[in-house]
């Protein structure tokens, strides 16, 4: 079955062919980096305008490079929930235009559960059920994933996610955006050591996260240095930095693991392209004797692959969306 997969959640206008929910022909995306650079984040109007442009050229040239046509497709699948809401709105009127213009069936596919469905493209053995950490700019969460298409969540951000963390500490430091990135390449050369960031005590659900504190904590160490006249060193601040989140993540994960027993262990989100953290997991399922399993880094940021991937599962499950179909903010998963 062939699905063409459109994606506009956030910051970039992505468009995918793929087959059976694990073979992918054609994944284009068109990013908006360089232009939301200038304002140090995503501006929402911009990244609407953007996906407005973009669009009909990207969905093109994903048929162009799987080298079909809308006849060759079975259904199309976009991204309905969650994201900025302008941004979906542009993905989800586009789909739902070309479904009623071909008569093929439109699947509605939330964003999560897509980049939990990366793993499925990188990994063609894996199935559920599995325990699954989200990590990325908008969530932070523990999901148990007991089918293709039913989800758990054992714990959640909250206040910020780990992206946002890492993206704030970032323009503290000095990086430019997206931060994530570059915190992770200063941290190759730093000290893990340097300064000790303490991990949150949270009272009720244990597997929950909160990075707020952390994120205040460099704020105020950089800027307390500042006021001083003291110069830090960012590539050490960086390297504890990444080490700390990177812990309170596996170690998290851990527990969840333990107390469900499951020995399959992924994850997914942009954060999961992070070379700390997936060091991290791969310590926490070997120390569990488990098999791990991280997405291809192309895979691990915004892209329609992933919503492919899952709007095939989704499609076997019955699931359907009409021309009353809307794009929707805030959504769990």
């Amino acid at each position: 079955m062939k699905i063409l997969a459109i994606e506009s959640s956030c910051d970039e206008t992505a468009a995918a062919v793929v087959v059976d929910g694990r073979k992918v022909e054609s994944n284009i995306v068109a990013s908006q980096i360089e232009e939301h650079k200038l304002y140090g984040g995503v501006v929402p109007e911009i990244a609407s305008r953007r996906h407005v442009e973009s669009i009909a050229g990207v969905v093109g040239e994903a048929l162009s490079a799987a080298s079909l046509g809308y006849g060759d497709v079975d259904a199309i699948a976009v991204t309905y929930a969650p994201g900025l809401i302008g941004a979906l709105l542009v993905g989800v009127s586009y789909a739902k235009g070309l479904s009623l213009s071909t008569g093929l069936p439109l699947i509605p596919v939330h964003h999560i559960a897509g980049h939990i469905a990366a793993n499925y493209i990188t990994h063609p053995d894996l199935e559920p059920p599995f325990l699954c950490l989200v990590v990325s700019g908008g969530h932070s969460l523990i999901v148990e994933v007991k089918d293709y298409t039913v989800f758990n969540v054992l714990g959640r951000s909250r206040d910020d996610a780990a992206g946002e963390c890492f993206d704030k500490a970032a323009r503290v430091l000095g990086f430019p955006y997206p931060g994530g990135k570059h915190i992770d390449e200063a941290a190759k050369s730093g000290s893990k050591t340097a300064y000790k960031f303490t991990h949150p005590k949270l009272s009720g659900c244990e597997y929950d996260f909160s990075f707020s504190g952390i994120k205040t904590a460099v704020v105020n160490l950089v800027h307390n240095a500042e006021q001083r006249g003291e110069k830090l060193s960012r590539e050490d601040v960086a390297a504890s930095f990444q080490k700390t989140v990177a812990d309170i993540l596996g170690e998290k994960t851990a527990l969840a693991a333990k107390a469900t027993g499951y020995k399959k262990i992924a994850v997914a989100g942009g954060v999961s392209a992070n070379s700390g953290v997936r060091e991290k997991m791969k310590r926490v399922a070997d120390s569990l004797g488990a098999t791990l399993y991280l997405p291809d880094l192309r895979y691990c940021g915004d892209n329609a692959a992933m919503i492919g991937a899952q709007g095939y599962y989704d499609f076997l499950s019955g699931k359907r969306g009409d021309m009353s179909l809307n794009a929707v903010a805030t959504m769990g998963l």
